[in-house]
């Protein structure tokens, strides 16, 4: 190799070696026992909380998702969205404002239903969150509004029991999967009225509707699908056996589904069984092995925590030409996935 070839091969070797990494979006599904907390940091470190999770006293769950926060270099929750008003949702906000800052709260409001009214567990954690919401910005955003996030897109697809009037662009299609009626129960408390958003980074898109259930959600896939193919779905309801709606499945037709379960909330059995059938699926991630699913659990590498006795998250990298990868926070293995 003659030396001005040389020169030019360890220039480029240079250049490589110092080359400024892909920004990604990362999501981290953080381990709060089958209840929801989810983190989504921009490229440029702007954060999305969803949901806390429990208060258990010994701020376990807020301390999860410090840690996350930390991992993510985030000083600041800039926005934190409540999907809806139960305990394992909302009851960890106090804890959890003790320990980083929270500047934008969303959500639907109030608790609607006599259900919910009456209960004691969901109006404790109900008062206490709205007594730290009180103290900081609120927003109250409706189907087909986008949240103010600057390098991603998140619209919002359902809250307080409505949801997309208009089809996002991606979707529009009659779903072939729904049934004449399309028309499922709905129970009087705060699971149908959860907010849920699709967050699209480039080509990546996720769906997290909360716990979304009944004809709400059914809403979102029949007669239309009103949301269009994604590739990570964070399943609905923990993946609870009230939730087993092939239609959506079909509408959503995600390539990977993620279960926020724990091995004793969520996580049915029949979920799990159904989740082996969907066509679009390469792969099911967990964050517990579900003790109601028994064998059809999916592979261990792609479980988080295979019992109690840990609280391991997982990771997601996504780039805006649709690939992404997956960290086992108990393995400390990725898998990658490229785009659709």
């Amino acid at each position: 190799m003659t030396s001005r070839y040389a020169f030019l091969f360890s220039l480029a070797c240079a250049l490589s070696a110092h080359a400024t990494p892909a920004k990604t979006l990362d999501i981290y599904f953080i381990d709060v026992e089958g209840g929801q907390s989810t983190l989504l940091v921009t490229p440029q470190g702007e954060s999305l909380l969803i949901d806390t999770d429990y208060d258990g006293g010994d701020a376990r769950d807020a301390k999860r998702i410090f840690a996350a926060a930390s991992d993510a270099g985030v000083k600041q929750i800039d926005y934190l969205l409540i999907t809806h008003f139960h305990e394992d949702h909302d009851g960890g906000v106090p804890e959890l404002a003790q320990l980083i800052p929270i500047r934008t709260f969303i959500d639907h409001g109030s608790v609607l239903y006599d259900m919910d009214k009456n209960s004691t567990e969901t109006m404790a954690a109900f008062d206490a969150y709205t007594a730290v919401r009180a103290r900081e910005r609120h927003l109250e955003p409706k189907p087909g509004d986008r949240l103010p996030l600057k390098e991603v897109e998140a619209t919002v697809v359902s809250s307080a029991e409505a949801t997309l009037k208009t089809p996002l662009k991606q979707g529009g299609g009659n779903n072939a999967a729904c049934n004449e009626s399309s028309s499922v129960e709905t129970y009087p408390f705060e699971n149908p009225r959860s907010t849920g958003v699709v967050v699209q980074f480039g080509k990546f898109r996720f769906l997290d509707v909360g716990d979304l259930s009944g004809q709400p959600l059914m809403n979102l896939a029949c007669p239309r699908d009103m949301i269009g193919p994604v590739d990570v779905y964070l399943v609905t309801h923990h993946g609870s056996g009230d939730v087993v709606y092939p239609a959506t499945f079909a509408a959503f037709k995600p390539r990977v589904a993620m279960m926020n379960n724990g091995a004793k909330n969520g996580g049915a059995l029949t979920m799990y069984q159904y989740l082996h059938q969907v066509p679009s699926l390469k792969a099911v991630w967990q964050l517990h092995r579900s003790n109601a699913a028994g064998d059809q659990n999916f592979a261990a590498e792609n479980i988080a925590n295979l019992d109690d006795s840990t609280g391991h998250w997982i990771k997601l990298s996504a780039n805006e030409d649709g690939s992404f990868r997956i960290l086992n926070g108990r393995t400390g293995i990725w898998t990658n996935y490229k785009a659709r």
